[in-house]
């Protein structure tokens, strides 16, 4: 693939497994629970699952955790923060805050998928102060001011 990028994973609890991709095109890789027992997410509740596994980013990427679209859609899991953020300079245990927006509990089983990991480029930018903005025919409209839904 032309677009292959070795990134370093360390392996922090026993049964832990790297991320792996669904299919030869899959932007996102499958992010697993490593638990030892099934976990319960309560209803409405946010429950933090260990993924056993650190990542070593390369400088200039950032990782970010994305719902599973099968375990949001079908059983209303999905994480709390609704996109994670992997800073490529920690080095810490991936964890998926996994929040239930259903109205009865849901289990996690030990290795089940619960997320997924997309590394990307990022900018830094160089924030300055300015007295004016260059305009656009948008302007200051927002929120549905484009007049599409």
């Amino acid at each position: 693939m032309e677009n292959t990028l070795k990134v370093r994973v360390k392996k922090l609890r026993e049964g832990a497994k790297l991320p792996a991709y669904g299919s030869a095109y899959a932007a996102g890789a499958d992010l697993y629970a490593c638990t030892q027992e099934e976990t319960l997410v309560p209803p409405h509740g946010t429950v933090f699952i260990p993924t056993g596994v650190a990542v070593e980013l390369p400088a200039g990427t950032v990782g970010l955790v994305y719902a599973r679209s099968g375990l949001a859609c079908k059983r209303g899991l999905a994480p709390a923060n609704k996109v994670g953020v992997i800073d490529c300079d920690y080095r810490g245990e991936i964890m998926v805050a996994l929040h239930n927006h259903t109205d009865a509990s849901a289990a996690v089983a030990a290795g089940e998928r619960v997320a997924q990991l997309v590394i990307t480029p990022f900018f830094t930018a160089e924030y300055e102060e300015a007295e004016e903005l260059s305009s656009t025919v948008r302007g200051t409209g927002g929120f549905g001011s484009t007049g599409r839904i």
